[in-house]
C-alpha cells in the first residue's frame, strides 16, 4: 500500500502536488467540477498540518493537438482562428485557480508557466497554495526522450520537498508530472483519493468477496480484452453489453445484422469464451436486444425478441429479457465491477438497459456487495441517472483505472513510497 500525506510531517514543508484538473472548460469557465471537489480533501489536510507553500500542478487537455483540430474545423467553416482566445477558452488553468479559490475561501496564486517560478514561490506567505500554468503547455511534460522530460521534472521538483500525487486519472502516464518528478524527490507519497482508489480497485484484482460479477461493456472488444482476460481470473460471472457484444455473438455463427461488429477480434472472443469455460466463469451475452435501423437519436427504437438481429437492424441497447437475466445473476454477488455501458446510453430511446443496470448495481450496494464503478462512460451513465452516491465507489479514472484492471504497473503510482 502506498504511503500518503497522513504519513509524512508537512509541517514547515513546500509541498508540490499533482491533481487531476482536466475539467470540462467552455469560455473560460469551469463546467464540471467532480475532479476539482475530489482533490479538496487532500487540499484541506495538508493546509491544515500548516506547510510552508503548497503548489499545484496538473494538464488541461492537450492543447497543441486540441488547438490543430479547432484550427482546422475553422479553416473548414471559412472563419477566422484566434489561438490565444482558443488557448484562454480552454486550456489555460487560470479560469481553474480562481473556481478552486471560491471552493477553498482562501487565495490561489496563479503562476504564469510551469518553468523559472522558484523565486515566485519562494516569496509567498506561510501556508498560501499556488497553481502553476497547464503542465502540457511545455513539450518536455510528454516528451518521449527521457531527458527532455527531466528538464521540466527537475524545475518542478526544485518547487517542493515532499512531492504529492493525488492524480489517479493521469497516474497511468510516464510524464514529467505524474512519475518523472519523483525521481528528484526525497519524500513521494499519495493523496486522498489516490489512496482510495487503489483501496477500491485492489481488491476486484486479486481478493474481491465472491460471488464477484464483472459488468463490461462499451463499444469495443479491442479495448477491454485485456480487462476481460485479468477478471477471469477472480470472476464467477463476465457479464458482456455493449457494442462489444455483437462480436461474441457474431464469434458464435449468431446472426447480428448491421450492429456494430470488429471482425478482427472474432477469433480473441471465441478463445475468451473458451477460456472462461475452462475457468468456469458463466458469460453473459444478450438474448434480446432495443435495435434501429440507423444509428442516430432520434432512431425509432425497435425490439427484438430473440438473440439474432434482423439483416436490415442494428443492435443498440439489450432488451427485457436480457436485463432480467442480469438481475438473476446479481442478484447473488458480493462485490460487483461495471466498467461500460451496456447500450447507446447518450441516446435516450437505448438508454433503459444502462439505467436499469445501474439501478441492479445500486441495489446490490444496498445488499452489502463490494461495487466498484470505473470506465468514463459508466461513470457519465450513473452520474445521469442520479445513482453515483448509491455505488462503494466511482473511479475517477477512465483510462487509469481501466489499465489497472488490466494489472499493469502504473507509473504516476509506481513512483510513490510504500508503507
Amino acid at each position: 500500500m502506498i504511503k500518503t500525506v497522513r504519513d509524512i510531517s508537512l509541517a514547515g514543508k513546500r509541498i508540490i502536488m499533482r491533481v487531476d484538473f482536466n475539467v470540462p472548460m467552455k469560455d473560460g469557465k469551469v463546467q464540471d467540477d467532480t475532479r476539482i471537489v475530489a482533490s479538496l480533501p487532500t487540499i484541506k489536510y495538508i493546509l491544515d498540518q500548516k506547510p510552508r507553500s503548497l503548489v499545484l500542478m496538473s494538464h488541461l487537455g492537450d492543447p497543441d493537438k486540441d488547438a490543430a483540430k479547432a484550427k482546422e474545423k475553422a479553416e473548414k467553416e471559412g472563419k477566422p482562428f484566434d489561438l490565444e482566445a482558443y488557448l484562454s477558452a480552454k486550456h489555460r488553468m487560470k479560469p481553474v485557480a480562481e473556481y478552486l479559490a471560491k471552493l477553498l475561501g482562501k487565495n490561489v496564486v496563479f503562476l504564469p508557466s510551469c518553468f523559472g517560478q522558484k523565486a515566485a514561490i519562494d516569496a509567498l506567505p506561510n501556508g498560501a497554495v499556488a497553481m502553476l500554468e497547464n503542465t502540457r503547455f511545455h513539450k518536455e511534460e510528454t516528451a518521449k526522450d527521457p531527458a527532455a522530460q527531466e528538464v521540466l521534472a527537475r524545475e518542478l521538483a526544485s518547487y517542493g520537498d515532499i512531492y504529492v500525487n493525488d492524480a489517479f486519472g493521469t497516474a497511468h502516464r510516464a510524464h514529467a508530472s505524474t512519475a518523472t518528478i519523483a525521481k528528484f524527490m526525497n519524500f513521494r507519497v499519495g493523496g486522498f483519493l489516490m489512496e482510495k482508489e487503489v483501496a477500491n480497485l485492489e481488491p476486484m484484482l486479486h481478493n474481491p468477496p465472491k460471488p464477484m460479477v464483472a459488468i463490461i461493456g462499451g463499444a469495443k472488444v479491442s479495448s477491454k480484452i485485456a480487462v476481460l482476460e485479468n477478471l477471469l481470473k477472480n470472476a464467477s460471472s463476465l457479464v458482456i453489453g455493449g457494442g462489444m457484444a455483437y462480436t461474441f455473438l457474431k464469434a458464435q455463427g449468431i446472426a447480428v445484422g448491421k450492429s456494430m461488429v470488429e471482425d478482427d477480434f472474432l477469433d480473441t472472443a471465441r478463445q475468451l469464451l473458451d477460456h472462461a469455460k475452462a475457468q468456469g466463469v458463466e458469460v453473459v451475452l444478450p438474448v434480446d436486444h432495443i435495435a434501429a435501423d440507423h444509428f442516430a437519436p432520434d432512431a425509432v427504437p425497435v425490439a427484438v425478441n430473440a438473440q439474432a438481429v434482423p439483416d436490415a437492424l442494428m443492435g443498440l441497447d439489450v432488451g427485457p429479457k436480457t436485463l432480467e437475466l442480469y438481475a438473476k445473476v446479481l442478484a447473488g454477488a458480493k462485490s460487483v465491477l461495471w466498467n461500460g455501458p451496456v447500450g447507446v446510453f447518450e441516446f435516450d430511446a437505448f438508454a433503459k438497459g444502462t439505467e436499469k443496470v445501474a439501478q441492479l448495481v445500486a441495489e446490490a450496494t444496498a445488499r452489502g456487495a463490494l461495487t466498484v464503478v470505473g470506465g468514463g462512460d459508466s461513470v457519465a451513465a450513473v452520474n445521469k441517472f442520479g445513482l453515483a452516491s448509491k455505488m462503494s465507489h466511482v473511479s475517477t479514472g477512465g483510462g487509469a483505472s481501466l489499465e489497472y484492471l488490466e494489472g499493469k504497473e502504473l507509473s504516476g503510482i509506481a513512483c510513490l513510497e510504500q508503507k
